[in-house]
């Protein structure tokens, strides 16, 4: 286990909440520039044409790929299909780099399918983290908090789930923590935007954890 993983279970002993299990962290460095990363999945909940590609980025935080989105839909989503965590935590980087409608970077976990999972999101223009549950395609607000996302910057979003307990974290402050029961049970996870958002993402972490 790397560091940085190490650093994430230690502050989840910290807090007594749970054990992690297994982690694994993503930069997108091995694939190739222009296309999907590997074993991921791109699409939109609702209608649109999401671009989901690998990018070279100087800027990245571990350079020197990032994954990016740069088509426009209601809600397009990348996951990586092959994981399967009921509970667990999520982690991203993420820098929105343009949007008139949105500039907006999220995470999702307990995805079935494209119009049902979690998501929580920070937006450049609203100043703001929220987290969603999207059921039979219609995304549903849990709560809104305010909170500085500087647009053109680099930030962490990390959210942790375990049952029916949600903890969201934008830059090493935690700003929602809830218990919501709307989506049960294994699903991927992956990461999203809105509308006409233009997001770089890099060092895609997850894991599984086990309640104490």
């Amino acid at each position: 286990m790397n560091k940085r993983m190490r650093g994430i279970e230690i502050s989840l002993l910290a807090c007594g909440v749970a054990t992690a299990a297994m982690a694994e962290t993503i930069g997108f460095d091995k694939d190739a520039a222009g296309a999907a990363p590997a074993g991921w999945t791109g699409g939109v909940t609702g209608r649109g044409s999401p671009r989901w590609t690998v990018e070279a980025d100087s800027s990245a935080p571990s350079p020197p790929n990032v994954l990016k989105q740069s088509g426009r839909g209601d809600f397009p989503w990348c996951v990586k299909r092959d994981v399967s965590l009921a509970d667990g935590y999520v982690e991203v980087k993420f820098k929105p780099l343009s949007g008139k409608e949105d500039q907006a970077g999220g995470v999702v976990w307990r995805w079935k399918d494209s119009d049902n999972y979690y998501v929580a999101r920070a937006n450049a223009l609203e100043n703001n983290v929220s987290l969603y549950y999207t059921q039979n395609g219609k995304r549903i607000t849990i709560k809104y908090v305010d909170a500085p996302v500087a647009a053109n910057a680099w930030h962490v979003l990390h959210v942790e789930f375990i049952g029916t307990h949600i903890a969201v974290s934008l830059d090493g402050k935690r700003y929602i923590e809830l218990d919501d029961s709307h989506i049960a049970g294994s699903g991927a996870v992956g990461v999203w935007t809105k509308a006409d958002s233009v997001t770089a993402f890099d060092d895609f972490s997850y894991g599984a954890l086990a309640a104490k």
